[in-house]
C-alpha cells in the first residue's frame, strides 16, 4: 500500500500568489478489504473539488478541479467531484491498483501528479449482505 502527499501546480491562470494544490491519499481501509470493499480516504488543499468545468473556470480563484479515478489500467475511468472517499466494491480477489489523478476544470491532468494505491482483495472476501 502507498501513502503520501503529492504537491500539484494547477494548470490555470489563477494568481501566482496562490499556494500549490495538494492531493493527500491514504491507503485503503484494511478492515473493509477483507469484505471486498475498497475505501480510499483522500483530501485536497488549496483547490476546490466540484462540478465546475470549462475554459473560463481555469481563471477561478481559488482554483477548481476534480479527480479522475482509474482502476487496474482499464480503458475507462470516472470523474469524482465529491469530497467522499473513493469507494469500490465487487472487485475479484487478487492484486489491484487504483490511480487517482488531480485534474483541472478542462480535464487536463497536472503532469506527473497522480497517486497509485495498490492493494489485494483476499480470497473469499465479499461484501456483507
Amino acid at each position: 500500500m502507498v501513502s503520501g502527499v503529492v504537491t500539484v501546480w494547477a494548470q490555470t491562470s489563477t494568481p501566482i500568489n496562490e499556494p500549490p494544490a495538494i492531493l493527500i491519499v491514504d491507503p485503503p481501509v484494511p478492515d473493509l478489504l477483507a469484505q471486498g470493499i475498497v475505501w480510499i480516504p483522500w483530501r485536497v488543499e488549496n483547490v476546490h473539488i466540484g462540478p465546475v468545468f470549462g475554459k473560463d473556470a481555469l481563471n477561478a480563484s481559488p482554483r477548481v478541479g476534480h479527480l479522475h479515478i482509474h482502476v487496474d489500467d482499464l480503458p475507462w475511468f470516472w470523474a469524482d467531484m465529491s469530497n467522499n472517499p473513493i469507494d469500490v466494491a465487487l472487485l475479484p480477489p487478487g492484486p489491484h491498483k487504483i490511480r487517482i489523478e488531480l485534474v483541472n476544470a478542462i480535464h487536463q491532468g497536472v503532469p506527473g501528479q497522480s497517486k497509485t494505491v495498490s492493494f489485494t482483495i483476499p480470497k473469499g472476501a465479499s461484501p456483507a449482505q
